[in-house]
């Protein structure tokens, strides 16, 4: 009896194991004769869509967690040759966070290089401000980026899933918002890694998702969800499109035209030679697909081979002494401050990753030996501001933040980051939160660090900082001293500024920025008094 009992299971884990790549086979099959069949696939020689999309941010919200910003609307234009492997995009992006502007550009995507036309962000690299016109070779990590998005919107990804079977994997069923959608992983170039789950009644696929590594969530689901599908030419093109981090959406497409086959002219795909001949090729692994995204919703992304600096005009990071035993870090777009006590160090914010913070942390170390990192003092909860943080928790340090801030950020502890390059994982739920109600002294008897709460309309719970023997004021994104020159009249995040000052009684000479260096304050108070 146990041997024929023995035999049943056997048969059964065979069949399994014999049905389950079938399994895979026949959802991508269904999709593919659902959308219009793999002969009319085979037969696309080019695509061109066009629509409109709106991008959100949530980790540049006012309150921690809470709503999320909205930053742009946009229309496109999109082209793509399947013989070269190359795409286009052409935008206009009009801009209403951090602030109003427009920005037209083009992104040309070929295997091995990638180019932008125009100008796409504040933060433009030394071969974009260099080039006339403006333009730039992508970075590998953009290039990368923008490969897999286009790979991943693309009707032709089944296709190429039918053909490469080998690459294709099981995946369990997967429940979401009440409806359970059969699945199937798909391992495609470099380290692009889908799951593509399909609508149950229809075939059509559903959602395509990544597991990208998010500098604030730690691991994160990352959809595409398709919906509103349409017939174009013989072909259905899902024209509703949500991008979606952990469930909450973040990106809106909506194509209003489509069309397989209309001519496009290969010079529609020309990089100039000078860019081309130093383009980087695409990354194939540890790429920060979220940073890369993000950055480019809000308009702020430098593109290059470090997300901190420019690798074309900086070697790294330094620290910088702008006051007897004050550190401020230089080189990279946004800055921390390490303040040297007594017997240990105090640091304010922790900047876009914890490889950031790992080159911090060490040359804090080996500048100050023997003094730990105890306390970690962020500014306000934006993710370029925070996205370092659990390295400082690995160190042990104690966080500190604004009012009402401290449940978003043990949130954030909490959350597993196993695919963090930079940090191995482990459980940082215990690190000790402090918030500071109003205004709070770190004192080693000698020294004190002082941080206040300041009204702003930047963000809730912000935190500016004032080490007193140095007459050293700190402030993040208010006010970029030594960077930007002051307005010829007060702004509103100026004016908080001054406004805090006055508030908490102290005197500042000076204050450094979380972006910028280090300038005068008595500027900015003849400014407040005009």
């Amino acid at each position: 009896m146990k041997r024929i009992l023995w035999l049943l299971f056997l048969s059964l884990a065979i069949a399994s194991c014999a049905t389950s790549p079938q399994r895979n086979v026949d959802l991508v099959n269904r999709a593919i004769d659902a959308i219009g069949g793999a002969d009319a696939l085979g037969n696309v020689k080019t695509m061109s869509f066009k629509g409109t999309s709106r991008q959100w941010e949530p980790e540049q919200s006012f309150i921690a967690g809470g709503e999320m910003r909205f930053s742009n609307e946009s229309t496109f234009e999109a082209v793509g040759d399947t013989a070269s492997r190359s795409g286009r995009i052409d935008w206009v992006k009009n801009f209403e966070y951090p602030a109003k502007r427009t920005f037209r550009f083009s992104e040309i995507i070929m295997p091995d290089a990638g180019y932008v036309a125009g100008i796409d962000a504040n933060n433009r690299n030394k071969q974009n401000l260099e080039s006339n016109p403006p333009g730039h070779a992508m970075s590998s990590l953009r290039l990368a980026t923008t490969q897999r998005e286009f790979r991943r919107g693309s009707p032709l990804l089944l296709l190429e899933m039918r053909r490469n079977p080998d690459a294709l994997s099981a995946s369990p069923d997967i429940a979401i918002g009440g409806v359970t959608y059969p699945a199937v992983n798909y391992k495609a170039a470099g380290d692009q890694a889908f799951t593509l789950m399909f609508d149950p009644q229809t075939g059509l696929p559903a959602r395509i998702r990544t597991m990208d590594i998010d500098n604030v969530y730690g691991d994160s689901a990352y959809d595409l969800v398709l919906s509103d599908w349409r017939d174009f030419g013989g072909i259905k093109v899902a024209t509703n499109r949500q991008y979606q981090i952990n469930g909450r959406t973040i990106k809106e497409f909506k194509i209003t035209d489509a069309a397989f086959n209309a001519p496009v002219a290969a010079e529609r795909f020309a990089i100039p030679a000078a860019a081309r001949a130093t383009a980087a090729k695409p990354a194939a692994a540890n790429v920060p697909y979220q940073w890369v995204l993000r950055r480019q919703i809000i308009g702020t992304y430098l593109d290059s081979e470090n997300l901190t600096y420019d690798t074309r005009t900086t070697s790294g990071l330094t620290l910088n002494e702008i006051a007897p035993g004050v550190q401020q870090t230089a080189g990279g777009g946004a800055n921390s401050l390490v303040v040297e006590m007594r017997d240990h160090l105090i640091v304010f914010d922790a900047p876009v990753n914890d490889w950031f913070s790992n080159v911090v942390i060490g040359m804090a170390k080996a500048k100050y030996p023997g003094k730990p990192i105890k306390y970690l003092i962020l500014t306000h909860h934006h993710m370029d501001h925070t996205g370092g943080l659990r390295a400082y928790a690995a160190e042990g340090a104690t966080i500190v933040v604004g009012p009402g801030n401290g449940e978003h950020f043990r949130k954030y502890l909490a959350a597993p980051f196993t695919l963090n390059p930079d940090l191995a994982s482990r459980d940082l739920s215990r690190t000790t939160i402090i918030e500071v109600a109003d205004k709070q002294v770190f004192s080693d008897g000698k020294r004190e660090v002082m941080v206040i709460v300041i009204d702003n309309p930047h963000a809730k719970g912000y935190l500016l900082g004032y080490i007193p023997d140095a007459r050293l004021g700190f402030v993040t994104d208010l006010w970029s001293p030594g960077r930007d020159p002051l307005p010829a009249k007060i702004t509103p995040a100026l004016a908080a500024v001054y406004s805090g000052v006055n508030k908490a009684g102290i005197t500042p000479l000076r204050f450094a920025g979380g972006h910028g260096s280090t300038g005068d304050y008595a500027p900015l108070v003849a400014l407040a008094g005009k």
